[in-house]
């Protein structure tokens, strides 16, 4: 006897909506934290970040919305992760599950070291070397590795949508064009990195108003 394909069903598709609202979380507060804090270091040098209070101020209302932001991925990867794991083999799901984390683990490092960047702004006596490195640390960390475990995100998160049909074929092949930006451009050109919480936001839209797919995968085949 053959195996049947898995399907997926509007009963397998119930956490659907919590995937949706905290995608929806996550690429809103992403996309504020990195606007106001591109604002904010749209003159990063050390004089002028001492001398304003309110770029100093700006930076760290971005960085509180680092966590939260966090844990509204984390919630995302795992309630996608647990509506797809019947459906898609173990090599997608090994990259899906390992880019997103790796993408927040080194969010969240990045967001830290930031932080201890900004307190030693506001000390009276502040080490250029040391806030030199850190500085060069964090933009490292985020505009450069981050960003690639992003794009590995996003195209497994295309390719699954593909294979399965859980996402609009566009929906899918607009993640494809994001990732190769955040691939090559992210490092440079910081501003296209709104690109990815602003896919991700796009996902979670069409999860939200779209209706759940009945089936997908290739119709299982006579019995022997």
């Amino acid at each position: 006897m053959t195996t049947a394909a898995p399907a997926v069903t509007a009963r397998f598709w119930r956490t659907r909506r919590s995937a949706a609202i905290a995608g929806i979380i996550f690429g809103v507060l992403l996309l504020l934290a990195m606007t106001m804090l591109r604002i904010a270091l749209s003159e990063d040098s050390l004089l002028t970040l001492r001398a304003d209070a309110d770029r100093r101020t700006l930076i760290g209302l971005s960085l509180h919305l680092v966590p939260f932001a966090g844990i509204a991925f984390l919630w995302f990867i795992g309630v996608v992760r647990d509506q797809l794991g019947e459906v898609e083999d173990r090599l997608f799901s090994t990259v899906f599950l390992g880019s997103g984390l790796l993408f927040l683990a080194m969010l969240f490092t990045g967001a830290v070291t930031a932080a201890s960047l900004v307190e030693m702004l506001a000390s009276p006596a502040i080490n250029t070397d040391v806030f030199a490195y850190g500085n060069s640390t964090t933009q490292t960390l985020i505009s450069v590795y981050a960003m690639r475990m992003a794009a590995v995100f996003t195209l497994s998160v295309g390719t699954v949508g593909l294979r399965t049909s859980a996402l609009p074929r566009w929906v899918c092949y607009i993640g494809y064009l994001v990732a190769l930006v955040l691939m090559v451009a992210a490092g440079e050109h910081k501003w296209t990195q709104l690109l990815f919480p602003a896919w991700v936001l796009l996902v979670s839209l069409v999860i939200l108003f779209t209706a759940p797919i009945r089936n997908v995968g290739p119709p299982s085949g006579p019995p022997e």
